[in-house]
């Protein structure tokens, strides 16, 4: 039957009104796209985290009011009240600017981050100067036991980020030489500790200042000759421990102390290839230590440095590093469990923002004697690739699961293997 020209002008309109709302519903899909916020990026979500930490330890010693505002909240088992206590600020301080040392240095950013980095760097500069001024209401604790371990977080911060030691003035420059030489003073104990001293004679040979080698020396040479145990770890001292001061110490300051010294005598040059091979294998136990929802294994002492446990395998990615089968995207995105699983839990900051004692909350019987609220800013240190540009391949490649993920979830994966 024909169509009437009613009906054909009537079919003519229903087809405008069809397409009209189409184009409408395109335009306001587009617009609400247009309006709604961005997803945010793990670069962002890991400044958040730093800013969130960091802020609080920074802006009050810069404006010299951190042993006022800081509450030093010691573990139940203390082993010497004034001592943690008086300690407890260097350990903040020195803690966190080692872990945003790298951000600090960062040339490359976007006008958003440079804004907040341009801030963080004049308060680390201050709270610097403060940190070291005789006369300062700040003034911070370098002689005793625990400042040689805090000032030697503080020396690798100065390492990291040579901008800080550049732009400080002389006055700033003499205070700092001389709080590092009165740790010499303290002898460490036959364990990790000898890198403590070593880092801090590391800054010196750093910046072409005197400097102790022996105290280098003897560190390096008691790992590399006698302290290896294999599979990519070393024992701390004379017995090996389940715990992660491989991590939280010793592979960082080695890979550290022995690139310094190297670039200006090649002291260790034989050894950097044997000490880089150790490096490679246990970034690849850290990496499978990662659990799939971002937890790891509760074992050892220092437990409640919270992501700092991962501090190994942090700096691995941030030097650019890590082994073949570890890809960049990879430790991101394990890293990034880590962090929000240690950090998002409740009552992990106090109403004031300070960090609580503890690994997932506040769990104060996890604490040793010598852990106090100063002690738990090693956590700083998973932030270290933070220092590598947002172009870096860390930061702009596709998430990827990393093993336990793969495992899992019923993925094929190759078997693991001791390095030797």
């Amino acid at each position: 039957m024909a169509y009437s020209r009613y009906n054909l002008s009537n079919y003519k309109t229903m087809i405008r009104v069809v397409f009209l709302s189409i184009v409408i519903f395109f335009v306001k899909s587009m617009a609400a796209q247009t309006n709604s916020p961005l997803p945010v990026t793990d670069r962002k979500l890991w400044l958040g985290y730093l800013d969130k930490i960091a802020r609080p330890v920074l802006v009050n010693l810069a404006g010299n009011t951190l042993k006022e505002n800081m509450p030093v909240v010691l573990s139940e088992k203390v082993d010497n009240k004034k001592a943690r206590t008086e300690a407890a600020y260097l350990e903040a301080f020195g803690r966190t600017l080692c872990g945003i040392a790298p951000w600090l240095q960062l040339q490359e950013c976007d006008a958003e981050e440079k804004k907040l980095q341009n801030e963080f760097r004049q308060l680390a500069s201050q709270a610097l100067t403060n940190a070291v001024n005789p006369t300062a209401k700040d003034f911070l604790l370098f002689t005793g036991t625990q400042s040689l371990v805090d000032a030697s977080f503080l020396s690798l911060a100065l390492i990291r980020c040579p901008w800080l030691w550049q732009q400080a003035d002389a006055a700033t420059k003499h205070n700092l030489q001389a709080a590092f030489l009165s740790t010499r003073n303290t002898v460490p104990y036959y364990s990790n500790w000898l890198l403590f001293s070593a880092m801090i004679e590391t800054f010196f040979c750093r910046y072409q200042l005197p400097y102790d080698k022996m105290r280098i020396d003897y560190a390096v040479k008691e790992f590399a000759s006698h302290w290896y145990t294999g599979d990519g770890m070393f024992s701390d001292g004379m017995q090996f421990h389940l715990d992660y001061y491989n991590s939280y110490v010793i592979q960082p300051y080695l890979q550290c102390i022995v690139d310094v010294v190297n670039k200006k005598d090649s002291s260790y040059q034989a050894l950097a290839p044997t000490l880089q091979k150790i490096a490679r294998r246990y970034a690849v136990v850290q990496e499978r230590m990662i659990n799939t929802d971002g937890s790891f294994p509760v074992t050892g002492r220092s437990i409640t440095y919270r992501g700092g446990a991962f501090h190994h395998l942090a700096n691995m990615a941030y030097n650019k590093q890590l082994p073949a089968e570890l890809s960049p995207a990879q430790i991101r995105c394990a890293l990034t469990a880590v962090i929000k699983k240690t950090l998002d839990a409740p009552a992990t900051f106090t109403e004031k923002g300070w960090l609580n004692i503890g690994l997932c909350g506040s769990q104060p019987g996890l604490a040793e004697g010598y852990i106090n609220t100063g002690s738990e800013y090693l956590c700083t240190q998973i932030f270290l690739p933070l220092g590598l540009p947002a172009t870096d391949n860390f930061w702009n490649t596709p998430a990827v699961p990393w093993t336990s993920v793969k495992i899992w979830s019923g993925q094929d994966v190759p078997a693991d293997h001791a390095v030797e």
